[in-house]
């Protein structure tokens, strides 16, 4: 009793989101689903699961540098001298100006983050 095992190419699993936005419980079931070869699928976590699934289907991995990356440290390192500032102040009312720019700088960088 042989069992054959069949080729598939990434693009016949009709995956709907890609690897790194599924979860866990997901990818373990694509996994025992649909590719048999990886073994101990059960027993993974997320990591391992998608880089198994990537070395399967010969898939190398690309990492973006974000060009805004200089740009959200500034602005983090200014977040976290405001918030020291903020401590220190007794008047409410400088400390909700305050709260409010953190707040807007805060929202800049993941609009940054986001710009990929």
């Amino acid at each position: 009793m042989s069992e054959e095992v069949k080729e598939i190419s990434f693009d016949e699993l009709g995956l709907t989101k890609p690897l790194e936005k599924m979860t866990t419980k997901e990818l373990r079931a694509l996994c025992i689903e649909k590719l048999p070869m990886i073994t101990g699928a059960s027993g993974k976590d997320k990591d391992e699961l998608v880089a198994a699934i990537k070395d399967v289907f010969g898939i190398v991995e690309e990492e973006q540098v974000s060009p805004y990356k200089k740009q959200i440290a500034e602005i983090k390192k200014q977040i976290r001298a405001m918030r020291v500032e903020k401590e220190g102040l007794e008047d409410r009312t400088q400390r909700d100006r305050i709260r409010r720019k953190i707040n807007k700088l805060k929202k800049r960088t993941r609009k940054l983050a986001r710009a990929v």
